[in-house]
């Protein structure tokens, strides 16, 4: 059994069977984030197989295999928000107001969620909406780079954010978990 690094340069030189293992190396970590991106499982399985040939495709320039696994996760989300952009046309929110965005304490109020409902919630909301959502939220881009990868501006990425964390906010009135009322 080789390890990652191994498997990387294993993969370097197109070994199918390094291949085969690495791909299936990542798939429980990814398929997750894949998931998120996307309204079905099919196509989370569409990207997350998309993004490993382009992972294949270029393996040869990674220079440092011991960051591999960023280096993956960063192709795979950069596939899902392409996807994104070729198939369903991103929604343009041109109500540029500016947000004032609080300090919500996220991890604390889905730590009562499991990822499944989690990501159901999430999967509610409108498309742009749930792009901006989880590329701030989840994967940790800043809007300038969420405003670059999307096309959007920076505005728009902070309202389309606001915009998200009130319609979850009203799901999670809804199924009881939070009790407060937004002003």
């Amino acid at each position: 059994m080789l390890n990652e690094q191994e498997l990387v340069k294993a993969c370097q030189k197109n070994d199918r069977k390094a291949q085969t293992a690495f791909y299936n190396l990542y798939k429980s970590k990814l398929m997750g984030v894949c998931r998120r991106y996307t309204r079905t499982p099919e196509e989370a399985e569409d990207i997350y197989q998309e993004a490993f040939v382009k992972i294949f495709n270029n393996i040869h320039s990674l220079e440092n295999p011991k960051a591999v696994g960023a280096w993956v996760r960063k192709a795979v989300i950069h596939t899902a928000i392409n996807y994104y952009h070729a198939n369903l046309k991103f929604q343009q929110n041109t109500d540029y107001e500016n947000i004032v965005l609080s300090n919500d304490d996220y991890p604390n109020l889905f730590s009562t969620l499991t990822s499944e409902e989690l990501l159901a919630l999430i999967n509610q909301l409108p498309d742009g909406y749930r792009m901006v959502f989880n590329l701030y939220v989840i994967d940790g881009y800043n809007h300038a780079e969420i405003g670059e990868l999307l096309g959007v501006s920076e505005n728009t990425s902070k309202s389309q954010l606001s915009r998200a964390k009130e319609l979850l906010r009203k799901q999670l009135k809804q199924l009881g978990i939070i009790s407060y009322e937004r002003t």
